[in-house]
């Protein structure tokens, strides 16, 4: 095993099946396998899931919504599907635990960064809701920040793609997947797989980002094994 510990990014939208909306059943069931065969090998894992499919903060003030507020929804919604997961890692015989960066006991713990990591350590699945507790922020923010405070090895965010590409390979056939990137590249090329903060933050703590494929089963098994089957973006 590569990483002892790692922070896995997944978004919403991957939650939400084929239409990147609701929740998937089978994605989330899915998702509860990989993981619990890591944590069993050994893996500590922290996870952040994003709401967008339930609500997308960014840009719901174009739609006629106050951008805080609109935000603190976004938040609510990770911690609907935080809630989900859980449910399904406890089926999938994982001990796992939601925290949320703010006071909503007793849907979830408050998150204290102590407490989650002795919770890693005792092999729980600690999931992280609420993005930062903040407007104005991803939670791809909240998944470097989470993943420097935990002294994380790596984070890994899982898409519905293997890695990054010059443009998306959904929509361009044409796309070239990177193998290797460093951050100023990232942002250099404005790829879009992590907003810049969240680029920062990971390139000023030298916390790497691999992108790979959580779709695919057993491939978060294979990245935490060392295997290269998605994009490695570090300085």
């Amino acid at each position: 095993m590569k990483y002892k510990r790692i922070l896995l990014k997944l978004s919403g939208e991957s939650a939400g099946g084929s239409d990147g909306t609701g929740l998937d059943s089978d994605v989330l069931a899915g998702y509860a396998r990989q993981i619990h065969k890591v944590v069993s090998s050994g893996c500590q894992v922290a996870v952040v899931i994003g709401g967008g499919n339930i609500f997308r903060g960014l840009g719901s003030s174009g739609e006629g919504y106050d951008r805080v507020k609109g935000d603190q929804m976004g938040m609510l919604a990770t911690v609907i599907n935080s809630l989900a997961l859980e449910s399904f890692l406890v089926r999938a015989g994982c001990s796992a635990k939601v925290f949320t960066s703010i006071r909503m006991e007793p849907v979830g713990e408050l998150y204290s960064r102590d407490k989650v990591s002795a919770a890693l350590d005792c092999g729980c699945v600690c999931i992280l809701a609420g993005g930062t507790g903040n407007p104005f922020f991803t939670t791809d923010t909240a998944a470097a920040l989470r993943a420097v405070e935990l002294n994380c090895d790596v984070l890994l965010k899982g898409t519905r793609v293997d890695g990054v590409y010059t443009a998306d390979p959904e929509k361009d056939p044409a796309a070239v997947r990177y193998d290797n990137l460093t951050f100023r590249e990232a942002i250099e090329k404005n790829l879009r797989v992590m907003d810049q903060t969240a680029f920062s933050m990971c390139s000023e703590n030298r916390m790497p980002v691999i992108v790979f494929d959580m779709n695919r089963d057993g491939n978060l098994e294979a990245v935490i094994s060392g295997s290269r089957c998605g994009t490695l973006i570090a300085l």
